[in-house]
C-alpha cells in the first residue's frame, strides 16, 4: 500500500441540507443508491449517497437547538 486512504476510509464530500429525511425521499424516487439508513448522532444526522461512479457523498443534517 502507499499509505494512501483505503477505499473503505475514502474521501468524500459533505453536503449540508435542512431536511434530511425529504431529501432521502426524493433522491430514492429519482433512483438515487444510498449506503445504508440515515444515522443519528450528537451532531445531527446523516447519510451516504453513491454517486453514478460509485463515489460516496454525505448528506448531513445537523442538530437544531
Amino acid at each position: 500500500m502507499d499509505g494512501g486512504p483505503s477505499r473503505a476510509a475514502g474521501n468524500r464530500i459533505q453536503l449540508e441540507v435542512d431536511d434530511l429525511a425529504r431529501e432521502v425521499e426524493v433522491l430514492r424516487r429519482a433512483g438515487g443508491r444510498f449506503r445504508g439508513d440515515i444515522i443519528v448522532g450528537n451532531g445531527g444526522k446523516q447519510i451516504l449517497l453513491d454517486d453514478p461512479a460509485g463515489n460516496p457523498i454525505e448528506l448531513f443534517e445537523p442538530r437544531r437547538q
